[in-house]
């Protein structure tokens, strides 16, 4: 089997545990995780991540984009430093994100900062639409006002709702666009029955697996900082809830994977 990482931090897991990116991506190819998706959240990363993946050109790629939790510090200067990054077309760059919509932070939702986040969602739609990329959605509690931007904006590869734990229509709905849906450590809690139920629910070829590196930790976790490597606890939790073998699985999301993000 060969997993694909779809959403890490990794650069922040480096800087919280003072590991090398050498031993974090050792000890993720250890538990067959081939395959690791950098996300930028702030225009200050961008550089750092393209320098990053260069040193394991064939296990790192990452995305560029400007995350709705920092919308306070985002600038117009910022949007045109990504087109300038995304106009280079650096073989390692495959995707837009992580961007989207928050709607959990109360004060992130005066009319001015709502308006300017769906404004940097909608231009950065737009860079993936021009640049033929598909995109990494953040979606805390945003669903809803997520969805007519996507249905508007049309993406040649769309791209993957990172983090879903919204309701099995909501998700369908993402699905029928085209969208794929991230399946993280959620699903390894009892408790998240909803979203247990949608995973399962879903079309096998409609998932990705993802670790949110070093957040969202897995049960038996709890405290720690997430991994790469804790994939296969997601991994394992996915077989439980579904009626396929886990080879088939494994095949399914490895390929669903390679071919968005190629």
């Amino acid at each position: 089997m060969a997993f694909f990482d779809t959403h890490t931090h990794l650069d922040y897991l480096a800087y919280e545990t003072n590991e090398p990116i050498s031993l974090l991506v050792e000890n993720a190819r250890k538990a067959q995780v081939e395959k690791i998706l950098i996300v930028a959240v702030m225009a200050e990363q961008f550089k750092n991540l393209e320098k990053i993946t260069a040193l394991f050109p064939n296990q790192l790629c990452y995305g560029l984009g400007l995350h709705p939790l920092y919308i306070q510090q985002h600038q117009q200067d910022h949007l045109v430093l990504l087109e300038k990054l995304l106009n280079e077309k650096n073989e390692r760059l495959v995707a837009i994100g992580e961007i989207g919509l928050e709607r959990a932070i109360p004060e992130l939702l005066t009319d001015e900062l709502w308006k300017k986040q769906c404004d940097f969602f909608e231009a950065q739609l737009s860079l993936a639409q021009q640049y033929h990329l598909p995109v990494n959605i953040h979606n805390r509690k945003s669903q809803d006002q997520i969805f007519p931007f996507l249905k508007r904006i049309q993406l040649d590869k769309c791209g993957v709702i990172h983090g879903f734990s919204g309701s099995y229509e909501q998700a369908k709905r993402f699905v029928d666009l085209g969208y794929k849906i991230g399946v993280g450590g959620v699903i390894t809690y009892a408790r998240a029955n909803k979203t247990r139920n949608t995973i399962q629910r879903l079309p096998l070829d409609s998932l990705l697996l993802e670790t949110d590196t070093p957040d969202m930790p897995v049960f038996g976790f709890q405290g720690q900082p997430n991994r790469p490597e804790r994939i296969a606890e997601i991994f394992t939790a996915l077989c439980e809830l579904r009626d396929e073998t886990p080879e088939r699985i494994s095949e399914t999301i490895w390929e669903t994977s390679c071919s968005l993000f190629s």
